[in-house]
């Protein structure tokens, strides 16, 4: 979990007043116009059309910090090159204590940048945002992998309790994944499995082997318990309908629910067998997240596959070569549910704060592929963009998620960091350590749900 630190109250403003401005001539354009696998035409074609804005300013505050400022800022250029608008972006550690004191000091940037959805539904409640252009909508519902998901998580009910469009969504992280060595399954013979049936069938081969196909590990000093939250997460977006899992993430469906058991149950099916996972099921809780998918790389392979967000490659041993020793596929839907290709993640959206002409002109700029592929080609930035060139991701392991992404049918963000924090920090992960310890499902849902009554 980010423990952020309270600023002063002119904090964010005064940034924002000295923030880095972004000024830009055809050379300081970090790719050039025309050259590499950028969308130039789409660009060039709403820079003929886009107003003159020389003189105006828009002001952007988020949690982006050195480099992926830098990256952003160099994204921004383009826009500054076809409007002449000048753009400031100002990144903060504590953005979401700061944004509010400024918003609710009338001192907002135009744009503010969370980094989830709660605190955007909050200000949006309480009128402290404004919607973002009307044509957003469904430009985001027909050009978004799952599109339809990225609208209902960024609308949010006004003052008023009147829905609105108020999120666009920029950034986005994948957790469906399962990570493997290419190398070890080549030698093993298996194959990729494409639906879950076949991935079970994979697991009971491994063990069939001799071997052990998983590694999992719930460790993580206070926070331990969350890995096993987003296996529970991940099935229950395959084993029941996306709005089942929205009624379960904000408690309209009890917790104790026997679809929520099922789906830890099935958690259970790879987690509890000694034979499926390294050091056992006893050492699932006591072995750290961080080292746990090291069992892939050690010879023999101590494990063949381990499920992980896309951020685990962090703790890949060094020498590790993505494509001959590492690769990943999408966590598997069940072939006989028919719910599609649900993706679990998280993501950064872009809200208005303070409208303005220049800032409706900069949301319209954030529709363009170019907007997404400059961020694409300089760092680990993922857009479920449909319009996008996938060419323009900086690695093949950027590209296959990006893909994962695009190819969605649902997107749903981690449960657990919407629900209260005493429950998705705290009662939900204690009681995946106590289910993964051998207590049964029922009684640790149960008790979940005691802790979220508690607190109502």
């Amino acid at each position: 979990m980010k423990h952020l630190h309270m600023t002063g109250v002119a904090g964010l403003a005064l940034a924002v007043a000295f923030g880095t401005a972004v000024s830009a001539s055809a050379a300081d354009l970090i790719f050039k116009p025309g050259e590499g696998a950028f969308s130039w035409d789409s660009y060039q074609e709403w820079a003929a059309k886009a107003p003159d804005l020389k003189g105006q300013t828009v002001t952007i505050a988020g949690p982006w910090l050195q480099p992926e400022d830098g990256y952003f800022r160099s994204a921004l250029a383009y826009f500054t090159e076809a409007t002449g608008a000048e753009v400031i972006y100002t990144g903060s550690d504590s953005f979401e204590q700061q944004i509010v004191i400024d918003a609710e000091a009338g001192a907002a940037p135009n744009i503010a940048v969370f980094p989830q959805p709660g605190l955007a539904s909050d200000m949006a409640a309480r009128g402290l945002l404004t919607p973002l252009p009307s044509d957003l909508g469904p430009w985001v519902a027909n050009n978004y992998g799952a599109g339809q998901s990225w609208v209902d998580l960024g609308t949010y009910a006004d003052k008023d309790g009147q829905d609105q469009l108020y999120g666009f969504f920029y950034n986005v992280n994948v957790k469906s994944l399962v990570w493997y060595s290419p190398e070890n399954f080549e030698d093993a013979g298996y194959e990729v499995p494409a639906s879950m049936g076949e991935l079970k069938a994979l697991t009971e081969q491994i063990v069939a082997d001799g071997e052990t196909p998983w590694c999992i590990g719930l460790g993580s000093g206070a926070a331990t318990g969350w890995p096993a939250t987003d296996w529970v997460e991940d099935l229950m977006l395959r084993t029941q309908p996306a709005d089942v899992y929205d009624q379960w993430v904000s408690n309209e469906m009890p917790f104790d629910d026997p679809r929520v058991i099922g789906a830890i149950e099935e958690f259970g099916w790879f987690a509890r067998d000694d034979a499926k996972v390294a050091g056992g099921a006893s050492a699932v809780a006591s072995t750290d997240f961080r080292d746990s998918p090291k069992g892939l790389f050690s010879s023999p392979p101590q494990c063949y596959m381990h499920r992980q967000a896309s951020f685990v490659p962090a703790f890949f041993p060094e020498d590790v070569e993505f494509g001959a020793d590492v690769d990943f596929f999408y966590f598997p839907s069940y072939a006989e549910k028919d719910l599609g290709n649900p993706v679990l993640g998280g993501g950064t959206l872009m809200a208005i704060t303070k409208a303005s002409d220049a800032t409706n002109e900069l949301m319209e700029f954030f529709t363009l592929p170019i907007a997404h592929e400059v961020m694409m080609a300089q760092t680990g930035f993922l857009t479920p963009h449909k319009g996008v060139n996938l060419e323009a991701y900086m690695n093949d392991t950027l590209r296959g998620q990006g893909e994962i992404l695009v190819n969605a049918t649902t997107f749903r963000f981690d449960g657990s960091d919407l629900m209260p924090g005493g429950v998705g920090a705290g009662t939900f992960w204690t009681g995946m350590v106590d289910y993964t310890g051998g207590k049964d499902a029922t009684a640790v849902a149960g008790e979940i749900q005691k802790s979220w009554d508690a607190l109502k």
